[in-house]
């Protein structure tokens, strides 16, 4: 089945473009991949990055988007990746990067291409657990900018994933949001008998 990618607002693009084409951009940048790169790149396959603020003990999740990621491709690889930010003034360029998130992210994309049943692409980020998913929405027309992980959308930890989770195993939300809420909720310290008041 096709992955759906929702399209990108058209600041945010311009904003890589700007930010490819302009070599102190491209040289400041930690990407040495992108700055040793031979022949054009593209920004490709914008994905809306949301980010998992909350982890309620009952499994309810507060999202919100932070931005898109565009990977940008050279050849017939990705190389980078570009990061752009709402501000008050509209899109903004934030930064390239490197590392594994790109390669994993690629091979995600392409796992989700191959299931039987066709998806809206996202990211969605959780910060407490340094943790990047694939998040794969079941509504392909919805706004990829807005809403929240529905219990049956999929999510596909991208590597390196956090201790005892498995990256690149697809999880519904209902299946991995408990084992998320159980890593990030501590436990309330108890009092020794020494420290209980008399």
């Amino acid at each position: 089945m096709p992955l759906h990618v929702p399209p990108a607002p058209a600041p945010a693009l311009r904003t890589v473009l700007t930010a490819l084409g302009s070599p102190t951009a491209v040289r400041e940048a930690r990407t040495p991949s992108l700055r040793l790169a031979q022949g054009p790149v593209t920004p490709e396959l914008p994905l809306p990055v949301h980010v998992l603020d909350r982890i309620t003990p009952a499994g309810a999740s507060a999202t919100r988007l932070a931005g898109w990621r565009f990977l940008i491709r050279c050849g017939d690889r990705s190389v980078a990746a570009a990061d752009t930010m709402l501000t008050p003034d509209g899109w903004a360029f934030s930064r390239f990067f490197e590392g594994p998130y790109i390669t994993a992210t690629e091979r995600a994309l392409r796992q989700a291409e191959t299931m039987q049943q066709p998806y809206q692409a996202r990211l969605l980020s959780v910060p407490e657990l340094y943790m990047l998913t694939l998040w794969l929405h079941g509504d392909c027309a919805a706004d990829g900018a807005t809403g929240h992980p529905a219990a049956t959308d999929l999510l596909v930890p991208l590597a390196p994933a956090p201790p005892g989770i498995a990256a690149h195993r697809p999880h519904r939300v209902a299946e991995l949001l408990p084992v998320l809420t159980l890593r990030v909720t501590r436990a309330p310290l108890r009092s020794s008998p020494a420290e209980v008041p008399a």
